[in-house]
C-alpha cells in the first residue's frame, strides 16, 4: 500500500476480541490509505486478527480493564507504562473504534494524557475535551459499516476500488490438514457460551450433514479440544487446538460453507469469502454482528425470551434459540448457499418499532 510521507501518523484503536479487529479492518485500510503510518491498538484477543489486517504497520497491545471479558485489576502502572508507549509514537490522530455498547471514552483519556492531539469516536456522552470530533453513529449500523463512516467523517474515505468488505492479507495452505476434496467446516465454540450451540446438539448436526454426504471439518482452539472431540465424533474431521488464526483462515478460505455462531471465526470465514451459515442467538442485535458483506443464510430463533439481554450464559432452559434449529433447517441452508446463489441479509436494516 503506497504512503504519502506528508500525511499523518494514524493510531486505530479497536481494544475488544479477534471479531470486533477483523470488522474494523475496511476503515483501518481507509486510514492506511491516507495515512503515513498506522498503528492498531488493540487488546490480547485481538493481536492475532490485527497481524492478518492490509495496511496495519505496527500493533500496540492493551488489556483494558473497561473492555476484557476477564478484565485485569486496574493497576496505575500499567496506565503509566501505556500513555508513556502511545507517546513516544508521537502519533497525529486517533481513531477509537468501539462497540455501540461501549464509551471510547475512557481510552480518549489516556490518549490526551499521551498528547495525541487529534482524537475521533462515536460517543453518545459529552466528551469534553477528549474528543476533537464527537461522531453519532446511525441507530442499527453494523459494526464494520459504523467504523466505516466514522473514518470517513474524519477525512479517511476507502480508496477508490475498495468495495469495503472485510479482507486479510494472506492465508497459509492447509490442504495438509483437510485433505483434498470439498469439506464443510463446523465452528462449535465461542466466547460468549449463549451464543453457540450445546455439544449434544452440534454433534448432531454434524452426524446429520455426514449422512447427507457431507464431509465435515469441526474447528476449535487450544481450549476446545474436549469440546471438538466430542462434537466432531466419529463423523467429522477433528482440528481442535491445531490451528492458529493463521492456518483457520486457510480452512475456512477452502470450505465449501462455515457453520458457526456469532463469534470471531464467523468474520474470519467473512473475510476470506466463504459462505456462513450463521447460528445466531439474539441475545444481541443481528443488525450489527451478522457476516458483512458475504452470502449467508441466518439461524435462530430470534424472537426467543433471550433476545436483547446480551447474556452470556443461556438464560432460558433448553437454549431454545439455538438448540431448536433441526438439521433439515441446516441441510437446506447448505443447499441454498452451495447450489443456488445464497442471500445477503441487509448490513444496516434498522430494528422494527
Amino acid at each position: 500500500m503506497t504512503r504519502r510521507p506528508d500525511t499523518p501518523r494514524t493510531l486505530a484503536v479497536r481494544l475488544d476480541s479477534a471479531g470486533d479487529v477483523l470488522l474494523a479492518g475496511p476503515a483501518i485500510r481507509a486510514l492506511a490509505a491516507g495515512s503515513a503510518s498506522t498503528t492498531l491498538l488493540c487488546g490480547p484477543r485481538g493481536e492475532a486478527a490485527g497481524r492478518l489486517l492490509p495496511g496495519v504497520d505496527r500493533i500496540m497491545v492493551y488489556d483494558a480493564p473497561w473492555v476484557s471479558l476477564s478484565p485485569p485489576a486496574v493497576l496505575p502502572d500499567d496506565l503509566t507504562d501505556l500513555v508513556a508507549r502511545i507517546a513516544a509514537e508521537r502519533f497525529d490522530r486517533a481513531l477509537i473504534f468501539a462497540s455501540h455498547h461501549q464509551s471510547p471514552l475512557p481510552a480518549a483519556l489516556l490518549l490526551k494524557m499521551a498528547g495525541v492531539p487529534w482524537v475521533a469516536a462515536d460517543s453518545e456522552h459529552y466528551p469534553g475535551s477528549l474528543l476533537q470530533l464527537r461522531h453519532r453513529r446511525e441507530p442499527y449500523r453494523h459494526e464494520a459499516a459504523a467504523a466505516l463512516e466514522l473514518a470517513d467523517a474524519a477525512g479517511f474515505p476507502l480508496p477508490p476500488g475498495d468495495a469495503g468488505s472485510l479482507r486479510i492479507a494472506e492465508h497459509p495452505d492447509t490442504t495438509a490438514l483437510t485433505g483434498d476434496g470439498p469439506y464443510l467446516v463446523l465452528h462449535p465454540g465461542a466466547a460468549v457460551p449463549a451464543r453457540m450451540w450445546t455439544a449434544a446438539r452440534a454433534a448432531g448436526a454434524v452426524a446429520a450433514l455426514a449422512a447427507a454426504g457431507h464431509r465435515v471439518v469441526v474447528t476449535g482452539g487450544p481450549g476446545e479440544r474436549s469440546l471438538t472431540a466430542a462434537v466432531a465424533g466419529r463423523h467429522g474431521l477433528d482440528l481442535g487446538g491445531r490451528t492458529g488464526l493463521p492456518e483457520l483462515a486457510g480452512v475456512l478460505a477452502r470450505a465449501r460453507v462455515v457453520i458457526v455462531g456469532n463469534t470471531g471465526p464467523a468474520h474470519l470465514a467473512a473475510a476470506v469469502r466463504t459462505p456462513i451459515i450463521s447460528l445466531f442467538s439474539p441475545v444481541v442485535s443481528a443488525d450489527r454482528w451478522l457476516p458483512y458483506q458475504v452470502p449467508h443464510v441466518r439461524l435462530g430463533r430470534q424472537d426467543a425470551a433471550c433476545a436483547g439481554t446480551r447474556a452470556r450464559l443461556c438464560p432460558v432452559a433448553g437454549h431454545p434459540c439455538l438448540d431448536s434449529i433441526t438439521d433439515d433447517e441446516v441441510l437446506h441452508a447448505v443447499a441454498a448457499l452451495t447450489v443456488g446463489a445464497g442471500r445477503t441479509e441487509p448490513a444496516a436494516r434498522k430494528a422494527p418499532a
